[in-house]
């Protein structure tokens, strides 16, 4: 008998709902530890914006460029939250 494999979906989907609670475990402690966890928390979401781009929009599949574009718009987008929040 074949071994059980969950769906591709399946997987990613747990995932998210991981990094939401770890996401939300992280903002609890943030409280006490500052920038580095809200930091960390932005690194969070962008992985889930590049999960969500990847395999829900089917961004996997797409031509290089566009999927090249897309996570250039992750990181980007990233790099100028970290730096508005760093700066404030």
């Amino acid at each position: 008998m074949g071994r059980l494999r969950p769906d591709p979906i399946v997987t990613v989907w747990s995932t998210l709902i991981a990094a939401t609670f770890l996401s939300r475990w992280l903002a609890i402690e943030e409280a006490r530890a500052g920038n580095v966890i809200a930091v960390v928390i932005l690194i969070v979401a962008a992985v889930k914006v590049w999960l969500v781009g990847m395999h829900f929009m089917e961004l996997n599949d797409a031509p290089r460029l566009l999927r090249g574009i897309f996570e250039l718009y992750v990181v980007a987008l990233l790099a100028g939250l970290v730096g508005f929040f760093l700066a404030a």
